[in-house]
């Protein structure tokens, strides 16, 4: 009975749960939805009612955000549910009451399209190009009753057919981002709920939820730390998702939550959390505890646990939720897929506009020359009938003569287009130059309508970590007590292989620090032994790197390349560091354990240019170790300090070697010297105003009196062929802009390795902390180029991200930019992700020119999408940013085939497609003007029906896909040899509108030739044997027989690089038509089609005017263009003719350095 009775309360318990679960859940929805609701109003009320006092409020509380951010960042359209700066300043979060946090769902979505936004996105973005919503218009008139002259479905079924294609792509592609969502939304993690610990899926967390994550997960939202199986309540995250940086941060829970980790205890948790709304700074958190029956304790960033970290060197940890969805900081910080179109479509589209206008002109003039004609003839001319017939009205005739002239616009364009761009992708995909061999991983062209793009490219917005370098810096050399210790000679002789690097020669031994003479000195008492054992402690100890055990080896994690590859060349040494705690630092030296006690960490900045750090030595001593550059130590040390002199020089030898370096020092306190600056430290830590200003005024009075033990020298490894990748893409003019979330002097460092700027090139630093500093300082290097401003001067311009955010706002940003432009390097340091984005976005609004943004990280994925063509690497920092791009490739270096080769193949291939498409549809279809000024106007045309609709499918397909597939401007040698060829394409000299209409005019006066020529051969009637006499039809099949001969022979003409697909699509095309015009002439009576063609191909073979026309009508037409590419080609030659020059001479006689003085 009894347990019966249990049975039935744990039954009644599991469905009051259940319940309880549905109900919170539905409620959670009505009032999420009610308070969104609230929250869009209040944005809109705000930003409509100016000067009010509810404006005044939303903008004071968003003053952290300057307003040139506010908008770029509604240009860029960032998926946020709600801007909570500005809408929640404050939010109260209670701790074990769901009931009372009503939030956002956990749910995340990435994709473009859902269920129900698929079809009127798709079709809003299809008929938005003019082409689409032509033939839509057209297809409508054309279901009208007696009204097409051409049939009701020639258009329709066309139509149809490219949205289907294009629909399936897109679901296609939208359905993979989907799953990639629902794999994210459906992972699984631990939920303290109804006193109990329960496994539920990512999308099911909430606000308030207090969340269990295990060693190796990621955090499913944003939290804030309660405890740890850590001592000192520790943990360890990896964030690389988020910034890029791959080094573990360390996180620590309040004291006052440390001992919070059984289920008892969290039962008994109250209370609440009061922080700020969200909002997209990673390192800034706000808010306050409050513990029932405790005091009001402050949280800050280092309780703050981040959605996609993932949990490193740390059993557990437990954290209450504070941000889901779309309001953590992750998703803040990413920006909604914008519809990429490229710059060659746009212009097209612009033009098809302008060649609608002109279609409805000339449908106009017709039919007022339908009226002049019924006027002046209808009347005598008994056979049409009742003159008063109201069937010939103006607005009956327009349409009769829209439809006619429809066809101006090529209805194929769209669908060879697709197939043209989807077989370039195919080539990208191929290409086994962009193969990395070590990974197994090919190029890959994730989107086909960009890639006319890839050859237009102006200004290049690339990540640094893992886009330019390896991730990985070695300790090469180092100088101490004025020795010098290193292999001179390998580095002397292998120094191009030093600044190159692959997986294996970055793991290889021979890339480390090996000079056994430092610890023969050491061991065999040398007078530097002392310095030495001090130098190589202040490696072991002066850092923030978190050492993470595997078995028995160590691995290294740290903040900055550097400091890993200064405690890694220790480690090698003999001086290991083991084990970091909070307090303490604990190192190995030559099996002998030392522990310090870490009393103050004096952080790094890029106004310090150093890092110091202060402890206890295991001997009791208070000591103050720092390391920096050599400028800011060699300033602050002691009169006693000894070989400087010596020092300076190593210095000097290891600049010439491209090495990076630091100076190191130490000095000694007394106690009352620490205490009195400990005081003055813990004021300058309590103000909050100017608080890091005051923090390093308070580091100067304590940093001073170093004595110098020497510098380390570091080789900054980059990807391989980076340097002469980037050279090579400045010749192309491509300017470059490194934009990173690393230090200023990293990126400088960097900056130097990859050639990106020299030893002499002369820089701009604009380091500011107000608005105020950040204006006068603008205005003063604007000022100081005077007349050079807005021109490219060899300048580089180095920004961090402090600074970046006064430098956007609207007061001064055309300023900001006019400056930057004027730079021919630009550097920004300490970027967020978004900043990185709103970068992106200003100079592709500003300049108008082709922007691509490269990466490799989470934190590149706004620039990436932002950026008019965007490049992901894949590196080790994740798939995100790959997944996210257009198109993806495995090395940096590969960019330059991406770009030089098929980037430049395929402008000139799609334009040269679309050109070449409406120059044969103007060409045919004008004819249907000259002839309506002999048949009166009637809408009557001059050719068979399915003669019409088979032109664009059949007897000239195969030319534009030839010259869109596999045209060549030049040789891919010629290409990567001649990188200012690129200037060709980007500067848009093969596509424009004066082009576009050239190109229309040459199809014009080749359609009047092609009518009037034969007309004027038939204007007096023949007769053939059995009686048959010329009729219009017979005319009509002239004319186009020649059109077919003309059209296909231009093709030819715009051919450049000849092959068999060529020789194929030019003259298969036109023994098609004569296959076809053959056969199709005896049809009738064995089908019951096209009666009136019957003979016609007899009539033709055997009339002299159609062979001499075939020979003079397309010879006339085409003899022109044939003059002036030849007067070109001799008289006005570019540089890309004379590379074609170059090429086609086998002697090449004509060399580069001829090429360039005739230039």
């Amino acid at each position: 009975m009894y347990a019966s009775f249990h049975l039935s309360r744990k039954s009644i318990s599991i469905v009051k749960g259940e319940l309880q679960k549905a109900v919170l859940l539905e409620m959670r929805q009505i009032q999420w939805r009610k308070q969104h609701r609230h929250a869009i109003s209040l944005v809109r009320l705000t930003a409509t009612v100016s000067g009010t006092h509810l404006r005044r409020k939303t903008i004071n509380r968003s003053t952290n955000f300057s307003l040139g951010n506010q908008k770029v960042e509604k240009r860029m359209g960032c998926r946020q549910s709600l801007q909570s700066s500005e809408v929640f300043k404050v939010r109260t979060i209670y701790i074990n009451e769901p009931l009372k946090n009503v939030f956002c769902t956990n749910t995340i979505s990435t994709t473009k399209y859902s269920k129900w936004s698929f079809l009127p996105r798709y079709l809003y973005l299809q008929f938005s190009k003019a082409a689409n919503a032509f033939f839509l218009f057209i297809t409508i008139l054309q279901q009208i009753p007696d009204v097409s002259p051409v049939g009701k479905y020639t258009t329709l079924l066309p139509l149809l057919v490219i949205l289907a294609i294009s629909g399936i792509k897109e679901i296609v592609e939208d359905y993979k981002r989907h799953m990639a969502d629902k794999v994210v939304n459906s992972k699984t993690t631990e939920v303290f709920r109804q006193n109990s610990w329960h496994v539920i899926k990512w999308k099911e967390v909430n606000v308030g939820d207090i969340v269990k994550t295990l060693n190796g997960e990621f955090l499913p939202a944003d939290m804030i730390l309660i405890s740890s199986s850590e001592p000192q309540a520790m943990c360890y995250v990896a964030t690389a998702n988020l910034d890029g940086e791959t080094n573990l941060k360390i996180r620590q829970a309040l004291f006052e939550t440390a001992g919070t980790q059984k289920e008892e205890q969290l039962v008994n948790l109250a209370g609440k959390i009061e922080c700020e709304g969200p909002h997209r700074q990673f390192n800034n958190f706000v808010g306050t505890l409050y513990l029932r029956g405790k005091s009001p304790v402050s949280v800050g960033p280092d309780q703050m646990l981040l959605r996609g970290t993932q949990l490193k060197n740390t059993l557990w940890i437990i954290g209450i939720v504070i941000y889901t969805g779309f309001e953590t900081k992750l998703m803040q910080n990413a920006v909604k897929s914008p519809l990429k179109r490229s710059k060659v479509e746009k212009v097209t589209n612009l033009q098809i506009l302008v060649l609608l206008l002109l279609l409805f002109l000339m449908s106009a003039v017709s039919c007022v020359g339908a009226l002049i004609w019924n006027k002046i003839y209808l009347e005598n001319i008994w056979y049409m009938g009742n003159n008063d017939n109201p069937s010939h009205n103006f607005v009956f005739d327009l349409v009769v003569f829209i439809i006619l002239y429809h066809n101006l616009v090529p209805i194929s364009l769209l669908l060879t287009l697709e197939t043209v761009k989807f077989i370039q992708a195919q080539f990208i995909n191929w290409d086994e130059d962009m193969h990395y061999d070590q990974n197994n991983l090919y190029a890959m062209a994730r989107t086909s309508n960009l890639n006319e793009e890839l050859g237009q490219v102006k200004y290049l917005f690339s990540d640094k970590t893992g886009t330019l370098t390896c991730n990985s810096m070695t300790f090469k050399k180092c100088t101490i007590a004025g020795v010098i210790y290193g292999y001179f000679h390998l580095l002397r002789s292998q120094s191009n292989f030093f600044f190159q690097c692959s997986i294996t020669s970055c793991r290889s031994s021979f890339c480390e620090f090996n000079d056994p003479k430092l610890l023969e000195n050491f061991e065999n008492g040398h007078p530097s032994a002392e310095y030495i054992n001090e130098f190589l402690t202040l490696l072991c100890v002066c850092h923030t790197v978190i050492p993470e055990r595997h078995g028995n080896d160590i691995l290294y994690q740290a903040s900055s390349p550097d400091e890993a590859a200064l405690v890694k060349g220790a480690k090698k040494l003999g001086f290991v560091f083991t084990t970091r705690t909070p307090y303490s630092v604990t190192i190995e030296v030559m099996t002998e354990m030392h522990t310090f006690e870490i009393l103050n960490i004096l952080e790094f900045s890029s106004n310090r240019k150093r890092m110091s750090i202060i402890v206890r030595t295991p001997a009791g001593h208070l000591r103050l170790y720092c390391k920096g550059a050599d400028t800011v130590i060699l300033e602050r040390l002691s009169k006693d300090s000894l070989f400087v002199e010596d020092t300076l020089k190593h210095l000097e030898y290891f600049a010439t070697e491209g090495l990076r370096t630091l100076c190191v020092a130490y000095t000694d306190l007394t106690e009352k010297e620490y205490q009195d600056w400990l005081e003055k430290y813990q004021r300058a830590s309590a103000v909050l105003q100017d608080r890091i200003q005051k923090l390093e005024e308070c580091y100067e009075i304590i940093e001073k009196e170093f004595l110098l033990l020497g510098a380390t020298a570091i080789e900054d490894r980059l990807q391989a062929k980076v340097p002469e990748t980037i050279s090579t893409l400045l010749r192309a003019n491509i300017k470059i802009w490194v934009l990173t979330g690393d230090k200023q002097e990293t990126a400088v460092n960097i900056a130097f390795s990859c050639k990106l700027i020299s030893g002499t090139t002369p820089r701009i630093y604009l380091n500011a902390s107000s608005f105020e500093a950040t204006q006068q300082i603008i205005d003063y290097n604007c000022g100081d180029l005077g007349n050079l401003l807005g021109k490219e001067n060899d300048l580089a311009l180095i920004i961090d991200g402090e600074t970046l955010k006064y430098a956007l706002r609207f007061e001064i940003q055309r300023k900001f930019l006019d400056l930057a432009l004027s730079c021919r390097a630009v550097l920004c340091c300490r970027l967020s992700p978004l900043q990185k984005a709103e970068i992106v976005d200003l100079v592709k609004k500003r300049e108008g020119a082709i922007t691509l943004a490269v990466g490799d990280g989470a934190n590149d994925v706004g620039m990436i999408r932002m950026a008019h063509v965007g490049v992901g690497i894949s590196g080790n920092e994740g798939m995100q940013a790959t997944n996210n791009s257009d198109y993806s490739i495995a090395q940096f270096r590969y960019l330059e085939k991406l770009l030089l080769v098929h980037g430049t193949w395929n402008y000139f291939r799609v334009t040269k497609c679309i050109l070449y498409c409406f120059y044969k549809n103007v060409v045919l279809y004008i004819i249907g003007l000259w002839f309506s000024f002999f048949n009166g106007f009637s809408g009557q045309i001059i050719f068979e029906h399915w003669c019409i609709s088979l032109y664009n499918v059949i007897f000239t397909s195969l030319p534009p896909l030839t010259l869109g597939i596999f045209e060549k401007c030049c040789s891919q040698k010629s290409l990567l040899e001649y990188p200012q060829l690129y200037t060709v394409s980007q500067t848009g000299e093969v596509f424009n509108t004066k082009v576009f209409w050239i190109q229309c005019m040459d199809a014009l006066i080749h359609s009047f030739i092609l009518f009037w020529f034969p007309m004027k051969m038939l204007e007096h009637d023949m007769i053939f044997q059995r009686g048959y006499s010329t009729d219009y039809l017979f005319l009509g099949n002239f004319i186009y027989t020649y059109v077919v001969v003309t059209v296909c022979l231009k093709a030819g003409l715009e051919t450049t690089s000849w092959n068999t697909f060529s020789h194929v699509a030019v003259w298969g095309s036109i023994i098609s038509w004569m296959v076809f015009f053959s056969v199709y002439s005896y049809f009738w009576p064995i089908f019951s089609l096209a009666p009136e063609m019957t003979g016609q191909i007899n009539m033709a073979l055997i009339c002299p005017h159609f062979w001499l026309g075939l020979l003079l009508v397309p010879t006339t037409c085409l003899i022109q263009n044939f003059f002036w590419k030849s007067i070109r080609n001799t008289y006005n030659r570019g540089l890309l003719e004379e590379i074609r020059e170059l090429e086609s001479r086998k002697d090449r006689i004509l060399e580069h350095t001829d090429i360039f003085e005739k230039r």
